[in-house]
């Protein structure tokens, strides 16, 4: 009886989870700043970590904690070059700014 219960807590949950990636999907999709692209993915890795914790609970496979904390660990390495990436294009965008203003004062 409580395992049914438990089971059908995880299934909705999962269900849940999975819309909530369908919809950091569309907002990374659509942005429309990076800023919200970048932290869309975030979620996203956020959330499927979760899944991942849901469905070692579920299945009663320890190694699916082992596989979500690598997950984590990946996830975090590419939101920071994400960033990385990110404030090295806007440097570079103002840098092309700045000089431009330099170029023509009077534009």
């Amino acid at each position: 009886m409580i395992e049914k219960a438990y089971e059908l807590l995880y299934t909705g949950s999962l269900l849940v989870l999975g819309v909530l990636i369908v919809l950091g999907l569309i907002r990374a999709i659509r942005g429309p700043l990076t800023t919200d692209r970048i932290v869309a993915i975030n979620m996203i890795s956020t959330v499927t970590i979760v899944m991942i914790g849901i469905l070692a609970l579920m299945l009663n496979e320890g190694y699916l904690a082992d596989v979500g904390l690598v997950y984590a660990m990946i996830s975090f390495l590419a939101v920071v070059v994400l960033c990385k990436v990110f404030m090295g294009v806007h440097r570079e965008n103002q840098a092309k700014e700045l000089q431009e203003k330099e170029e023509n004062p009077h534009a």
